[in-house]
């Protein structure tokens, strides 16, 4: 071994919540861990930034009370904090007119979005999605689940909508049913949660438990190569720096072409493979913070013939100081998307301008993101949905793993993240290693 080299008994790749989890995970279970950030700061998409007093997380957050991610979260000693956003003061927009947002009983008979037969549909609909077998559809289209299963085409929109806004996900023709409803259905069953003083404070929990754990955390050190012996396997890790560790096991915590570009010898391995039928989730994000709210009681929108959703994430958790206001706006992006940045924006600030008019007098800071990644690959219909989804081990790099949003067979988003990488640290964990690092 040379003068730069080192030795860890597990290596983890990405400081997001995905990979402080499996480090802690794997730091509990008597490994040597040592994670590695090549940014200066943790967390990933899950930072929060403080302006004037507002807490702004990257684009609209939500933690799904009743999805596996808040599991793991208690597991490591992580209670997320926050409140279930009301479903009043909620609207429909179509055409450039708001309408009462079809959310219980009395708001679907009362709603002028659609006519009686429609409202009659959507209500049986709606009452029963929770009793389908997401399983069942994983291989089904939303497009396709929708034409069988739906005749009104303004209730089509609406079940899109909320599809939409549940999987963030705007590709019905791509995007599988049976993730979708599943995804739906925690939505319904448990709601989810807006988080005080944003999802920073997850990324600090996880942090601090894992340093309680015994995990060695490196920022700003960049990992340029994950290193392969003669035979294949996993070798360990080398940094941009020309520091080595040698590693029994590496857990890369990173979207699909980050973690090909970073393992030796990658192509022709089902990681490359991975990598060449993902698609990514993306959405154009406008995050405004607001001295006060012009219409106190308008606090959540969702475009019924337009991908746009807006929501006033300070009327439920604590993001924006004494009077003032925190909107997150978003428009769902297809694949491929050809449209400008400018126009997006505009169309954004419009959806604004209908449910909030007299915001642009009262803001303090905005800023918009136009191509966001939400979700690193898309469950596709054909790839059989998260059924589909590769397992954390990669198995033909021995010790090589991958945990993230787009890893394992449970739940969406941060769910699917914190999932797999306890899955990951799990399998590594039960195995034993025949190195005095381990």
């Amino acid at each position: 071994m040379q003068l730069n080299d080192h030795k860890c008994g597990v290596a983890i790749v990405g400081g997001g919540l995905a990979g402080l989890a499996a480090a802690t995970y794997l730091a509990k279970s008597g490994k040597s861990v040592r994670l590695f950030e090549q940014s200066h700061a943790l967390g990933g998409r899950a930072q929060t930034k403080q302006q004037e007093g507002f807490y702004l997380n990257i684009g609209p957050h939500a933690l799904y009370r009743g999805g596996r991610g808040i599991e793991v979260l208690r597991e490591l000693g992580v209670e997320p904090r926050g409140k279930v956003p009301s479903v009043s003061g909620a609207f429909a927009v179509k055409g450039g007119i708001k309408h009462t947002f079809p959310a219980g009983t009395l708001s679907l008979l009362t709603t002028s979005l659609f006519g009686l037969s429609a409202k009659l549909e959507a209500g049986r609909l709606l009452a029963s999605i929770g009793k389908v077998d997401g399983d069942r559809l994983m291989d089904v289209s939303v497009r396709e689940w929708i034409d069988q299963n739906v005749s009104h085409r303004a209730v089509q929109e609406l079940i899109l909508a909320a599809f939409r806004v549940a999987t963030y996900t705007n590709a019905p023709e791509l995007m599988s049913a049976g993730a979708a409803i599943e995804q739906l259905k925690k939505a319904q069953d448990k709601s989810v949660l807006y988080l005080d003083g944003g999802w920073q404070t997850l990324v600090d929990g996880l942090r601090d438990a894992a340093v309680r754990s015994g995990v060695v955390i490196e920022t700003e050190a960049r990992v340029e190569a994950v290193t392969r012996n003669a035979f294949g396997a996993v070798g360990g890790v080398r940094l941009a720096n020309g520091v080595r560790f040698e590693a029994s096991s590496v857990v890369i915590a990173a979207s699909p072409p980050v973690a090909v570009a970073l393992v030796e010898r990658a192509q022709g391995t089902s990681l490359a493979r991975w990598a060449d039928v993902a698609i990514p989730v993306k959405a154009a994000c406008f995050d405004v913070a607001l001295s006060r709210l012009p219409m106190p009681k308008a606090t959540f929108a969702l475009g019924m013939d337009r991908p746009l959703y807006l929501s006033v994430h300070s009327a439920a958790a604590k993001l924006a100081p004494e009077g003032g206001a925190l909107i997150q706006v978003a428009k769902y992006l297809e694949p491929g998307h050809d449209e400008s940045a400018v126009k997006v924006e505009r169309e954004l600030e419009g959806l604004l301008d209908l449910i909030q008019p007299g915001w642009r007098d009262v803001v303090v800071y905005r800023r918009f993101l136009p191509d966001m990644t939400v979700m690193n690959s898309m469950p596709l219909a054909l790839a059989d949905g998260t059924r589909g989804r590769p397992g954390p081990e990669v198995p033909d790099v021995p010790g090589l793993f991958v945990a993230g949003d787009w890893v394992g067979q449970e739940g969406l988003l941060v769910d699917a993240s914190l999932a797999s990488a306890k899955q990951a640290a799990q399998i590594i964990a039960s195995r034993k290693v025949v190195n005095a690092a381990a």
